[in-house]
């Protein structure tokens, strides 16, 4: 089901709107090649060290923009989300004509001001990366928060943190 503001869109959004949320994954090519990109991004943040936390999303981004043969994104890593009354900014896509691509994500709450989360982290660079997946991989001339769209970020996301095996029961009797 659409969120409520589907009904207001033009026929032409309507459009990109449904094609968006047709589109449930984004399949990396050989997902393990990115794991050593996101260890050292969760070790960045573990350190509480914004240089090296800016460093390791810019190179996990830079691999994936290779590894779907899309245009690189800037990423700027930011230290204190904004916060307005009832929410805080996690992350920002902008792209302007003419000018590259860029990605912010905060690394510390607004209220606390505490290093945000790992996965948390991770799930708001990937948030901004499939805005830029939207426009420069699928061509979709505006990118919606569809359905699909939380799953191609959720796709991105098992495959850079893959569940850990279930362990096996050992059921003797």
């Amino acid at each position: 089901m659409p969120f409520g503001y589907y009904r207001n869109l033009s026929t032409t959004q309507k459009a990109v709107y449904r094609k968006s949320d047709a589109i449930a994954s984004i399949r990396l090519p050989v997902p393990s090649t990115h794991y050593t990109q996101v260890a050292a991004l969760r070790a960045a943040l573990a350190a509480d060290d914004r240089r090296a936390v800016t460093d390791a999303a810019t190179r996990l981004c830079a691999g994936l923009t290779a590894a779907l043969a899309v245009p690189s994104v800037e990423v700027e890593v930011l230290d204190v989300r904004p916060r307005r009354a009832e929410s805080e900014l996690h992350g920002l896509y902008t792209y302007e004509s003419g000018a590259r691509p860029t990605i912010h994500v905060w690394m510390r709450t607004a209220h606390h001001r505490r290093v945000v989360a790992f996965r948390t982290f991770l799930r708001t660079l990937l948030h901004e990366v499939c805005h830029h997946l939207d426009f420069q991989l699928l061509a979709l001339p505006d990118s919606f928060h569809t359905q699909g769209f939380f799953k191609r970020e959720s796709s991105l996301f098992h495959q850079l943190v893959p569940r850990a095996p279930e362990p096996i029961k050992d059921f003797a009797g």
